[in-house]
């Protein structure tokens, strides 16, 4: 199958057609396939088998945008970069909370992979969800945009507030309402028993801790689908790039849990750098809308917007390096 035939009749709203669709959409099953029969057998992850796997998933978009590049034009390869930067680095933040998650319920190591693709599973279809919704509301008219601007501009003052408190990714879960809701309804197991989430105890059934756990992880997804969709919106309003950067930036997560485990909580200023990296996309959405009513107001461009994000990624590594090597006492972040 060509090139040409793959970006032909293009689904209305989108530059994809149906079969560019269908492909890609196969293309994720067979990966979370793959997945699932890496992680059958229990068994803690190995830094070598870690990085195999994140550089697999970090060349795989690198290639699907350099497809969009032959296929379509510049501009679009560079909405599905810079979309796919946006949710990498939100997918990091996602990594943070699962970290805590997982020690929370204390889940054994050789679990951990299975729960991380629980969540990256629950993460791509709550993210499918929230994007028809998106695309239906944009094509309703523009005050969707003013919305989505709205909705990221209080996302990013509500994580500044919890970056300066030193309260970012804090995790109770007897405060978890689906967690309590579980416990409620049916008796809780007292260990976990290798990947079942349902076992037959004392002549009636009972969820296992890696039951709780997982409902935990799809609660959390869904907090982030919510602030995570609308930020790429800001960056494209074609819901397959949104999908297709989504999807790269969620399926690498497993694989690098386990490389950035040990320096996850070295990045106590991550929070800071997606506070003003959702602000920016807020503004940048208000703006759009606001081009749209009165044409003297200015855009800002594509490129340019991955020129700030990837500026303010760097910077707060460094920063967040830096105080680590000052043995600054942890604040921002952790």
């Amino acid at each position: 199958m060509s090139l040409g035939s793959l970006s032909a009749a293009p689904v209305q709203g989108s530059i994809a057609s149906f079969t560019l669709w269908a492909v890609t959409v196969a293309a994720l099953l067979l990966l979370l396939a793959i997945d699932i029969v890496l992680t059958r057998r229990p068994h803690e992850v190995g830094m070598r088998e870690a990085a195999g796997w994140s550089v697999f998933y970090l060349v795989l978009p690198v290639a699907f945008g350099g497809y969009l590049w032959a296929a379509f034009d510049a501009g679009v390869a560079v909405e599905f970069f810079t979309g796919w930067v946006v949710e990498k680095s939100l997918s990091v933040d996602n990594l943070f909370v699962f970290m805590l998650l997982l020690a929370a319920f204390a889940v054994p190591a050789e679990l951990t992979q299975r729960v991380l693709l629980y969540g990256i599973v629950g993460a791509l279809v709550l993210r499918a969800v929230f994007i028809a919704l998106g695309a239906a509301a944009l094509q309703s008219g523009t005050w969707a945009f003013l919305l989505f601007g709205a909705v990221l501009v209080v996302t990013a003052g509500k994580v500044l507030r919890e970056a300066r408190k030193g309260e970012a990714h804090a995790v109770d879960i007897d405060s978890m309402r689906s967690v309590r809701l579980l416990r409620r309804l049916v008796p809780v197991s007292p260990r976990y028993q290798g990947f079942r989430l349902v076992v037959r105890e004392g002549g009636r059934r009972a969820v296992t801790p890696l039951a709780l756990t997982t409902v935990a992880v799809f609660a959390t997804d869904i907090v982030f689908a919510v602030d995570s969709v609308p930020a790429v919106y800001g960056v494209t309003d074609d819901p397959f790039i949104v999908f297709a950067t989504n999807a790269f930036a969620l399926l690498g997560l497993r694989a690098l849990y386990f490389v950035l485990r040990g320096a996850l909580a070295r990045l106590r200023h991550l929070n800071y750098g997606l506070a003003v990296i959702l602000a920016f996309i807020g503004v940048k959405l208000v703006l759009h809308w606001a081009h749209g009513i009165w044409a003297w107001v200015p855009e800002i461009p594509t490129l340019a917007s991955l020129g700030v994000i990837v500026t303010v990624l760097f910077t707060v590594t460094v920063t967040s390096l830096r105080a680590e090597r000052a043995g600054q006492p942890p604040s921002a972040g952790t």
